[in-house]
């Protein structure tokens, strides 16, 4: 038997693509942090691989440099495991100190618990002199402030974190809070503005406000 020859297609329409930007994502084919090209495409009618009528322009696409795959360009709006581990950071800083400067500020147990998270967090350096230098600017400027940073904080973040993640960080600063005794009312206060931030539910903040009292 002879072996069959190969189908030549004669006409097919094909599509001509330019890159406009570059930068680092997060690729969901190859499950971590890429490099992209953002490229627009222009389709034209080819005929003997000779381009002959345009056929209007492709939407553009984010093309990952490794796996060659092409997703939509809300591909762009994930953030890469490098930028979502530098929001988890400044989330828990922002919490820690927000708890602190609605009344653990004057506890030495209140502030080395949030010194224990913030260095957990991914800041290393932390100590309590640092965070009490900020205390004192952050009590300045008062409450209203301050959770006006918790917003701007973790609302972005919110969108980016299973449930289990974003009840971690309430309970992160619900610890804070019970490291000197019970619960102040302004603690209260602004966890509840922390869970609103992180759209958990007043129930829900409710039961991970007990559930943090509770022993490990």
């Amino acid at each position: 038997m002879h072996p069959r020859t190969p189908r030549v297609r004669l006409a097919g329409v094909r599509t001509s693509w330019r890159t406009v930007d570059d930068g680092d994502f997060f690729c969901a084919e190859c499950g971590g942090d890429r490099r992209y090209r953002r490229r627009t495409g222009h389709r034209r009618f080819v005929f003997l691989g000779i381009p002959l009528l345009p056929r209007g322009a492709a939407p553009p696409v984010v093309e990952c440099v490794d796996c060659r795959g092409h997703f939509g360009t809300d591909a762009l709006d994930h953030p890469t495991t490098t930028r979502l581990s530098s929001m988890l950071r400044d989330a828990v800083h922002s919490v820690a100190l927000a708890v602190l400067v609605a009344g653990g500020a004057d506890a030495r147990s209140a502030r080395e618990t949030a010194v224990d998270a913030v260095r957990g967090a991914g800041f290393p350096g932390c100590t309590e002199e640092e965070l009490t230098t900020l205390l004192a600017a952050l009590s300045a400027e008062g409450r209203v402030s301050m959770e006006i940073e918790l917003h701007e904080v973790l609302t972005p973040l919110a969108a980016h974190l299973a449930v289990p993640g974003r009840e971690s960080l309430l309970l992160q600063g619900a610890r804070i809070a019970l490291a000197d005794g019970m619960y102040q009312a302004a603690e209260r206060e602004v966890l509840a503005a922390v869970g609103r931030a992180l759209e958990i539910g007043a129930e829900d903040v409710d039961r991970l406000l007990a559930e943090a009292r509770m022993p490990f």
